[in-house]
């Protein structure tokens, strides 16, 4: 990255100074995490013209080297080859922007009313990974990586990704893997390599839709754990009505959810108790608080071998 491109804001007083500085770190974001950038989308974003909306992206060409150029085909601005972004783009924040919407990164910076604390995320793609594969989703593009896994050390995958998952510790993308022909989960900090297949066409089997995991939605039904001594204590941080906290999740994230929250997900509300334990005066501390009452909801549920002591009902009869 060019550290006087990203220190030096030439020419922006006449523009307005810091507004002019936020659109052009707006196009950048744009074009480096999804591929491409319009007038519209920074007239829309930023409520100015589209007259001025040009001006920012010949003074992004012009005054800090944009690596852009105009597809007169789609009539939006796209990266050269060499792109390297402008400015820096902090991961954390442009996590937020992807899945949120809210915030876009370096673009609405807000001042903390109070003073506040979120523990730091402890696991982070870099975006020499986080763009391509962002880039990937937002036009549905095929990608190329070299892939880590405990199972089977570093392997080369082609996939679709269609969307990115936060699970609570780490950050994974959702897509489908035409090594195996189905979805799945790939752990971002577990791709070493990124190779865009732009020549590559996307396939309908191969599309969101076609992701029964992710399209079925299951309502997991959540109860203070029968061993709580205080119930209602439970009920009230959770804001339970009568008791129950419904929640409403996708399948291939439910149990990521489940395991989140350290939900008790076994049929006899026993998981982490051994029977000497099960009085409650016996156990060492409440971390687990919930249980889950409806295991069936779990049928049939790919991602629920993360839930805390979940037993899929062909087991539980083999018992």
């Amino acid at each position: 990255m060019d550290e006087q491109a990203r220190d030096v804001d030439p020419g922006l007083d006449a523009e307005g100074g810091a507004r002019a500085r936020q659109r052009v770190v707006f196009i950048d974001f744009r074009v480096l995490f999804l591929g491409e950038v319009s007038r519209s989308d920074i007239a829309d974003f930023f409520g100015v013209s589209p007259a001025a909306a040009t001006r920012d992206l010949a003074s992004y060409i012009k005054d800090f080297g944009g690596q852009i150029a105009l597809d007169g085909t789609t009539k939006t601005y796209r990266a050269v080859p060499g792109f390297q972004p402008r400015f820096d783009h902090p991961i954390p924040q442009v996590l937020s922007a992807l899945s949120s919407g809210y915030g876009l990164a370096q673009y609405q910076e807000v001042a903390n009313v109070i003073p506040a604390y979120v523990p730091r995320p402890i696991s982070l793609p870099t975006w020499e990974i986080l763009a391509p594969v962002t880039r990937a989703i937002a036009q549905r593009r095929v990608i190329n990586i070299e892939y880590h896994s405990y199972s089977s050390g570093g392997t080369e995958r082609e996939l679709v990704p269609h969307a990115l998952v936060n699970n609570g510790s780490r950050w994974h993308i959702r897509s489908y893997d035409r090594r195996r022909q189905e979805f799945n989960d790939f752990v971002l900090t577990r791709i070493t390599r990124v190779e865009e297949r732009n020549e590559s066409k996307v396939t309908v089997k191969e599309s969101p839709s076609e992701d029964i995991q992710w399209t079925r939605i299951v309502e997991l039904e959540l109860v203070p754990h029968p061993l709580q001594q205080r119930p209602e204590v439970t009920a009230m941080d959770f804001n339970m009505k009568e008791g129950v906290l419904k929640v409403r999740e996708r399948a291939a994230l439910a149990g990521y959810l489940l395991r989140q929250w350290n939900v008790d997900c076994s049929p006899d509300n026993s998981e982490k108790s051994p029977p000497e334990e099960r009085d409650p005066s016996k156990r060492k501390g409440e971390e687990i608080r919930l249980w889950l009452r409806n295991q069936l909801a779990l049928y049939d549920v790919s991602s629920a071998k993360m839930a805390p002591g979940y037993v899929a009902p062909a087991q539980q009869s083999s018992r």
